[in-house]
């Protein structure tokens, strides 16, 4: 019992694990909300107006999860 490893003893992500992590939450963010802005567009009739708003949202919203996430991940390692 005295060889498990303790919470604390948990192996630190690497660097290629945090830029994967990156760049699927701001893919899947593009990806969801631009899906739903595209049938928002087919739905109300508009130009790709809603695709692209739906991109934006996605993109920021990615953008703010990561920021939230590796902020976490920075202030634990200390």
């Amino acid at each position: 019992m005295a060889d498990r490893n303790s919470p604390d003893d948990r192996p630190q992500p690497d660097g290629s694990e945090m830029g994967w992590r990156a760049l699927g939450y701001l893919l899947s963010g593009i990806i969801f909300w631009g899906g739903a802005g595209y049938l928002v567009d087919l739905w109300l009739g508009l130009p790709k107006v809603g695709l692209l708003v739906g991109m934006l949202v996605g993109a920021a919203a990615g953008m703010y999860l990561l920021i939230k996430q590796m902020s976490k991940l920075l202030t634990d390692t200390d």
